[in-house]
């Protein structure tokens, strides 16, 4: 079964735009590194918890949204050489002057590598 890292972070709304831009820039950087898709996904239905939700969870303001995404991989091996060299790839440099600026706080970004354990399809 595939691999999965989600992402959840909450953006400036104001940013919704640089933030696919954003995506967009890095998100083939994923593909060419051997994930089979990358979803980025704008929250319209987050409601408010009674003890925690994705909003609290990465500290979101009144004026942010909470984005989340994943990417998936045929397996954990090509997960973690994927993102090795990612790491190591300038393309991934936030002080390189061709990438486009963070559009968030990365410190209050969520994330974690998931195994997958059921898949469900119409």
């Amino acid at each position: 079964m595939s691999y999965i890292d989600g992402f959840v972070m909450a953006v400036p709304t104001a940013n919704k735009q640089k933030f696919i831009e954003h995506a967009s820039h890095f998100d083939h950087l994923f593909i060419e590194l051997g994930a089979l898709r990358v979803i980025e996904s704008w929250g319209n239905d987050v409601p408010d918890g009674k003890v925690t939700d994705f909003r609290r969870a990465v500290q979101a303001t009144a004026d942010e949204t909470v984005a989340f995404a994943w990417v998936e991989w045929p397996d954990k091996a090509t997960r973690d050489a994927g993102m090795k060299k990612m790491a190591e790839d300038p393309r991934m440099d936030p002080n390189n002057p061709e990438n486009p600026p963070i559009p968030f706080d990365g410190k209050r970004m969520i994330f974690g590598g998931f195994e997958q354990v059921l898949e469900v399809k119409a």
